[in-house]
C-alpha cells in the first residue's frame, strides 16, 4: 500500500491520524526528555530547552494545542455517535486509554504551562519530579506515560498494519515500543533520588526552591482550583457524549424492526441496516465469506415470515439466488434491509464452540496464478520402480521450485508431476510481474537440470505452464483444525486450461493478456491468440513463448512502474 492509500477516508479520519500522530511525536521526544536523566540532568534541562522553542512558540503551541483539542474533540463525538459500544478488545483498551488520559493530563498541564504563563513558574523536568516525588503523584504521572504511549501504539499500529511493509517491522517496534517508556522510567526514577537527595538537604533547597520560583500556599490553592475546573469540564463534556449516545440510541429504537431468527435471539435493530448488519451489531452469529458485499450466497436466509413486506431483490441478488438454486422465500441477508418485522431462517451458521481463524473464512484477492506440469510423465515412468519416480520428482521440483520462491511465490499445492503456485503481494501488478519472472526463471533452471540429465543418460525433461490473472479466494478448506490453506476460483481453472493447450501448440508457456496488461506490458506487438477453454465462460487471450527462458517482454515505463 502507498502512502496516499494511508491518507484515505473521511475528513475526521483522516484529522484523527494527523493530531494523533502529532501528539504521539510529542509524547515520544517528552519521554526522550525524562530518560535523559538517567544520564545527565544537564542533557535533560537541555534537552528541554529544545523541545519548549518549538512548543511553547506560537506556531507549535497552536499546532500542538490545537491537536490534542482536535483528537479529544474527535474521541468524544466519535463515542456520542457509535451505534453499540461493541467493539474488539483492542479498540476497547485504546478507547479505554485515552479516556484516562485527561485525568491526569489535566492536572499535568496545569502544574507546567499554565503555572509557567500565569504565575511564572520555572517548570524545569527536575521541578516537576521534585514536585511529585514525596507522594503517589509520581505514580499516576508515570501511569499516564504508559497509558499515552500504549494508547499511542495501537493507533499507529490500527493505522499502519494495512501497509505491506509493517509486518515485518511489528517485532523491531515492540522492542522500541517497550524500550521507550523504560527509558523514560529510569530516567524518572534517577533524576526524583537526586533531587530528594538536594531538598532534603536545608543549605541547597532555599536556592533551588528560589530558581524555580516555587508557588507559596496561596498559589497552590489557586492551581488545584483550575485543575479541579478542568477535571469538571471533561467529566461534563463525557457525560455529554454519553447522553447524546443513549439518546441516538433511543431514538433508534422508536424507529426499530424486530427480527426473529429461527434456532435463535429475537432482536430488535434500526432501520435502514441490512439483515447481516443488524445480526453483527447484536452479537448473532451469522455467516458471510465475502464479508457482506453479494459476491457469495453463505449469508442467505429463508424468510419464514414477512417475506411479501421486503423490497424486491435486485438483478445481482437474483443472479446468486438463481446459481444455487435457492428456493421461494431465500434472500441474502447482505441485500435486505428490513422494514418491517420479520422471521428467518439462517441457511449456514459458524459451528457453535468451534471458532476457526479468519483465514478459513477466506479472503478475495487479484493475483496472479501458475499451473505447470511436466509433459509425457505417466510414459517416461512407465516401468520404473515407485521410489525412482519419487527420486526424479523431487529433483525436477528442487531444480526449479526455487524460482517460484525467488520471485515471492509460493507452491499453494503439488499435484503429481506439476504444482498449482499463486503470486501473493500488494497488488496485482506487483503480483504478475512476479509471475512472470517466475515463469522466465522457471525456463531458465529446467535449461540446466536438463544439462545434468543429459549428463547421466537420462532423456530431458518437458514442461508446460500457464500464467493467468484473476480474482481469487484464499481460504482454509477442510475440517475444522484440518484445513490447509489454498486458492479457489475461475481463475485458478483458466491458467489449468491454459498449461493444458500448450501441449497441443508445442511450447513451454502461454501468458494471458490479464497478466500482460496488469503487469505494464505493452501488448500491440505481441502474436496474442485467443482460446475457448473448458469450463471457463469468456474466451481468454494469451502469448505463447516456445522456450520460457528466452522470455523478454521489455521493461514497463516510469509512469507504470509508479502506480
Amino acid at each position: 500500500m502507498g502512502t496516499s492509500a494511508l491518507w484515505r477516508g473521511s475528513l475526521a479520519t483522516r484529522l484523527r491520524i494527523a493530531t494523533g500522530l502529532i501528539l504521539f511525536a510529542y509524547a515520544f521526544f517528552h519521554f526522550v526528555n525524562i530518560g535523559l536523566g538517567l544520564i545527565s540532568p544537564v542533557w535533560m534541562a537541555a534537552f528541554q530547552d529544545a523541545r519548549q522553542v518549538v512548543t511553547r512558540s506560537l506556531p507549535g503551541s497552536v499546532l500542538l494545542y490545537g491537536a490534542l483539542l482536535i483528537h479529544a474533540g474527535l474521541a468524544l463525538t466519535g463515542l456520542a455517535r457509535r451505534r453499540s459500544l461493541r467493539m474488539r478488545p483492542a479498540e476497547a483498551i485504546q478507547l479505554g486509554l485515552g479516556l484516562l488520559i485527561p485525568l491526569q493530563l489535566i492536572a499535568h498541564l496545569v502544574h507546567t504551562r499554565y503555572a509557567h504563563e500565569v504565575h511564572g513558574v520555572n517548570d524545569e523536568m527536575s521541578y516537576l519530579i521534585i514536585l511529585m516525588w514525596p507522594n503517589i503523584s509520581i505514580w499516576q504521572q508515570s501511569g499516564l506515560l504508559l497509558v499515552v504511549w500504549i494508547h499511542g501504539c495501537i493507533g499507529l499500529h490500527f493505522w499502519l498494519r494495512l501497509t505491506s511493509w509493517w509486518r515485518a517491522w511489528v517485532p523491531w517496534m515492540i522492542g522500541l515500543a517497550v524500550l521507550v517508556p523504560a527509558f523514560a522510567l529510569a530516567g524518572l526514577l534517577t533524576e526524583g533520588r537526586r533531587m530528594f537527595a538536594i531538598f532534603t538537604d536545608d543549605a541547597q533547597r532555599p536556592g533551588y526552591m528560589e530558581a524555580f520560583n516555587w508557588p507559596d500556599t496561596e498559589t497552590f490553592v489557586a492551581l488545584f482550583a483550575v485543575k479541579d475546573w478542568g477535571l469538571a469540564l471533561f467529566w461534563g463534556l463525557l457525560a455529554l457524549a454519553a447522553a447524546i449516545h443513549l439518546g441516538r440510541k433511543l431514538m433508534r429504537r422508536r424507529n426499530a424492526v424486530r427480527i426473529r431468527y429461527v434456532d435463535g435471539p429475537e432482536i430488535v435493530s434500526e432501520r435502514g441496516l441490512t439483515l447481516l448488519q443488524m445480526s453483527r451489531s447484536h452479537g448473532v452469529p451469522h455467516t458471510a465469506l465475502c464479508g457482506g458485499k453479494g459476491r457469495c450466497t453463505t449469508c442467505r436466509v429463508v424468510i419464514e415470515e414477512g417475506a411479501d413486506l421486503l423490497h424486491p431483490p435486485s438483478e445481482v441478488e437474483l443472479r446468486s439466488l438463481r446459481a444455487v438454486g435457492a428456493p421461494p422465500n431465500t434472500r441474502l441477508a447482505c441485500q435486505i434491509r428490513p422494514t418491517d418485522p420479520a422471521t428467518v431462517f439462517r441457511v449456514f451458521r459458524p459451528e457453535g464452540g468451534r471458532s476457526r481463524a479468519h483465514a478459513s473464512q477466506g479472503q478475495e484477492r487479484q493475483l496472479a496464478v501458475l499451473f505447470l506440469d511436466m509433459r509425457g510423465f505417466t510414459a517416461r515412468t512407465t516401468g520404473q520402480l515407485p521410489y525412482d519416480v519419487v527420486f526424479l520428482l523431487n529433483r525436477f521440483f528442487d531444480a526449479i521450485v526455487p524460482s517460484v520462491i525467488g520471485a515471492g511465490g509460493t507452491v499453494d499445492k503439488y499435484l503429481g508431476d506439476g504444482f498449482l503456485a499463486v503470486f501473493e503481494a500488494r497488488d496485482a501488478q506487483t503480483s504478475a510481474r512476479a509471475g512472470i519472472e517466475a515463469a522466465r526463471s522457471i525456463g531458465a533452471a529446467l535449461h540446466v537440470f536438463n544439462r545434468t540429465l543429459a549428463a547421466e543418460g537420462t532423456p530431458p525433461v518437458r514442461i508446460g505452464m500457464g500464467l493467468h490473472l484473476g480474482n481469487l479466494v484464499l481460504g482454509e478448506i477442510g475440517a475444522a483444525g484440518h484445513a490447509p490453506r489454498t486458492i479457489i476460483g475461475d481463475t485458478v481453472n483458466a491458467a489449468s486450461r491454459l498449461e493444458a493447450e500448450t501441449k497441443a501448440l508445442g511450447v513451454e508457456l502461454l501468458i494471458s493478456h490479464a497478466v500482460l496488461e496488469a503487469a505494464g506490458v505493452e501488448t500491440d506487438g505481441l502474436e496474442l491468440r485467443e482460446f475457448t477453454l473448458r469450463g471457463v465462460p469468456q474466451p481468454v487471450s494469451a502469448l505463447p513463448v516456445t522456450a520460457a527462458a528466452t522470455l523478454s517482454l521489455g521493461q514497463p515505463s516510469d509512469e507504470q512502474r509508479s502506480d
